[in-house]
């Protein structure tokens, strides 16, 4: 009886705390630990700007691992069946992989460099003539517009307001080449890092993983960090090996798609689709709008239908039915969180930025959702709060109001 009584005399007490809803105490808690937290998110963003190049350099390093891995591993294979690792080392596969690659792109570059060259000699010569079309298009435009009968002031400003976003544009577009050229001239000497440092990013991945794992004590926190650790893997190696196939096929395609449209420069802008596919959606769009306006400034401005209409088709199967089968949802991003971290990424960190914002996104996604799972799948605040029953009053009226059940928190809810 006095056990009864006792029970319905705490959840009473409970009852009556979680009414009253969170102490003083906890509340400046949390505000403490939001503060520290955003201190350390700015101190650490702070140093990745500073150290950006760096972080770039390792970035590329760790892409370039990821491409060799799956070379070294099927070298390693066959003496692995056999019980016979220890005739090929992992050091040995990489300098074989090293060896193959190399070769292969050295010999792809001999094939095809006489050509792109001369056609990227030709351009050059041939940009200040399509300068001159966009000059006499738009003197075209201008005269076809001051025959509509307005008034003059505003035919002034229309014209004005033209003439300054024609220049707007022109600076900025020589800007963006300029520090791209400067940028391509500043990593010239990484073709020599990157491949020393992916060397041992293939050599020492497992002592680097242990050295991690050894930062997290024994249990569930160790077990968390390691299937942290391995989503993580599998996200980045998605995602190196989705944007190296859709460059190399997207360079392919635009190569075949303009010869065949009878495009001028079809190697050089077949190839340069490619290497701006790599930036996920500004770089396709860029490349996009350069390709057709080469077409309607050229010999025959009807083919710039054919070439916008070809890309328009090519980027919808690329972007819902050929990239989706690639990644097999090894990254999990709303193209709006894309398009808002290469925008960030360019604004922080300029060209580097735009090439390590997506993966640095996806480490965070996929750290974050781990958080969350590790702690049930409540919201963010229980992380911090150290009152389990409150917290889970609190992640329980907000389910029931708004109806959106995640399925841990379902499995939590029905054991």
């Amino acid at each position: 009886m006095a056990d009864l009584l006792n029970n319905e005399r705490t959840e009473t007490d409970t009852a009556v705390e979680r009414r009253r809803g969170p102490s003083a105490g906890t509340v400046a808690r949390v505000v403490v630990l939001t503060i520290v937290l955003l201190l350390v998110a700015a101190t650490v963003l702070y140093g990745a700007y500073l150290l950006k190049h760096l972080l770039f350099l390792v970035v590329i390093s760790v892409f370039f691992a990821y491409l060799l891995d799956p070379l070294v591993r099927l070298i390693r294979r066959p003496f692995k069946a056999a019980g016979k690792e220890k005739f090929m080392p992992r050091g040995l596969a990489i300098l074989i992989s090293y060896a193959i690659v190399f070769s292969v792109v050295g010999f792809t570059i001999a094939a095809i460099a006489p050509r792109v060259s001369e056609q990227a000699t030709e351009f050059a010569k041939n940009i200040p003539g399509y300068m001159t079309a966009m000059r006499e298009k738009y003197d075209e435009a201008t005269r076809r517009f001051n025959r509509v009968h307005m008034p003059e002031d505003v035919q002034k400003n229309i014209t004005d307001k033209l003439t300054e976003v024609g220049t707007t544009a022109a600076a900025e577009i020589t800007a963006f080449l300029g520090t791209t050229i400067l940028s391509i001239l500043t990593i010239l000497p990484w073709f020599v890092l990157v491949p020393v440092l992916a060397f041992f990013f293939l050599k020492d991945v497992n002592l680097v993983r242990l050295a991690v794992l050894r930062m997290f004590p024994v249990g569930p926190h160790r077990a968390r960090a390691e299937a942290m650790m391995a989503d993580i893997n599998l996200t980045l190696a998605a995602y190196t090996r989705a944007q190296l196939i859709s460059c190399v096929m997207i360079g392919i395609i635009c190569t075949l798609g303009f010869y065949t449209i009878g495009l001028k420069y079809a190697l050089l802008l077949g190839i340069l689709a490619g290497i701006f596919e790599f930036v996920p959606v500004l770089g396709p769009a860029t490349i996009g709008i350069v390709v057709v306006l080469v077409a309607a400034f050229g010999e025959y401005p009807t083919k710039a239908w054919y070439v916008a209409a070809f890309l328009i088709a090519l980027r919808i199967c690329q972007d819902y039915v050929i990239y989706p089968r690639i990644v097999r949802g090894g990254i999990h991003l709303h193209p709006l969180m894309i398009i808002l971290a290469v925008l960030a990424g360019e604004q922080i960190g300029g060209i580097p930025g735009v090439f390590i914002s997506i993966p640095i996104v996806a480490i965070g996604s996929v750290v974050y959702r781990h958080i969350l799972e590790h702690r049930g799948s409540r919201s963010v605040m229980s992380l911090w709060i150290e009152e389990p029953r409150m917290v889970e009053s609190l992640s329980v009226e907000m389910h029931s109001t708004t109806e959106i059940y995640s399925p841990a928190s379902k499995e939590n809810e029905e054991g």
